[in-house]
């Protein structure tokens, strides 16, 4: 059994630092938990998104992930299939979240990652993505039900055009899938803290610190741990354990709110970067993992 780190740095095997590494390294220099926010692109409409994720990103977040909406979700509990059904019917694909990409770069440095199911990707043509996702400033990808043993072609040719490939570990993954999963990523390794689908909890696994330990034997790059996190205490718990979490569910929910009650993507807005604010909070008093 494996046990040293596979991984020579946080920038991943033989690459340049990226925008993500480099966020996570000035967040490891500030002793800080990082805050990843996903948020579904085109949800309520594009023009909307648009002015979410800027106050996302205004508010705190470190990293934001694009969610691609898409009509056939595996991994994704009814907030976000909600949001993508909303984001589909207001004609978000793929090609206009990389538009949106571009709004966004000229607006913001905050790292920017494409979290998408394969099948939209693969549509698209795998070059033609990479090629349009360097361009607009994506600075990284996260395939979601793209396994290690199947992206040999995905990895080359996205880093070729500099882009991070990120990959899931699981609670059920064994320490030779783990072991795979940190070779196969760079950026950051996404660790989901439970099985199941996505969704706010109440509490966190017990076991979560153990799974994050089990990770950090085959990698050095940061572990980002999400699903069901949503609470400022969550992150405190968390501080000294993790590099990052990952917020959606919550952040999605008062997007939710806004356009049930007809309030419009600017209350959405106020409404998300105010859920960050308090959770970046958190993320500043609860510290970052010593790598141990």
């Amino acid at each position: 059994m494996p046990g040293s780190p596979v991984q020579p740095s946080l920038a991943g095997p033989g690459a340049r630092e990226g925008a993500i590494a480099r966020r996570f390294r000035e967040l490891a220099e500030r002793g800080e938990l990082g805050l990843i926010a996903y948020l579904t692109a085109g949800d309520p409409t594009l023009e909307g998104s648009e002015e979410i994720v800027l106050a996302a990103a205004e508010a705190g977040a470190d990293v934001i992930e694009l969610g691609v909406p898409f009509s056939d979700p595996l991994a994704d509990g009814p907030m976000i299939q909600r949001a993508s059904e909303r984001a589909l019917r207001s004609g978000a694909t793929l090609a206009r979240v990389l538009e949106l990409a571009t709004r966004l770069r000229a607006r913001t440095e905050v790292p920017l990652v494409v979290f998408s199911y394969f099948n939209p990707l693969l549509q698209m043509g795998l070059e033609q993505f990479a090629a349009a996702a360097a361009r607009t400033g994506i600075d990284g990808v996260l395939a979601t039900d793209l396994t290690c043993e199947e992206s040999e072609d995905y990895r080359r040719i996205l880093r070729s055009h500099h882009l991070d490939t990120i990959f899931l570990g699981a609670p059920t993954s064994t320490e030779a899938r783990l072991a795979r999963i940190a070779e196969c990523s760079s950026g950051f390794v996404y660790l989901i803290s439970r099985t199941g689908v996505t969704g706010t909890r109440d509490s966190l696994p017990e076991e979560l610190p153990d799974l994050v330990r089990r990770v950090r034997r085959f990698t050095q790059l940061p572990v980002a741990v999400g699903f069901g996190i949503s609470l400022p205490e969550h992150l405190s718990a968390l501080g000294g354990i993790a590099d990052a979490v990952v917020v959606g569910s919550a952040l999605v929910a008062e997007v939710e709110r806004a356009v049930q009650a007809g309030s419009g993507s600017s209350a959405a807005a106020l409404a998300v970067a105010k859920r960050i604010r308090l959770l970046k909070d958190a993320a500043r008093r609860s510290g970052v993992s010593g790598r141990k």
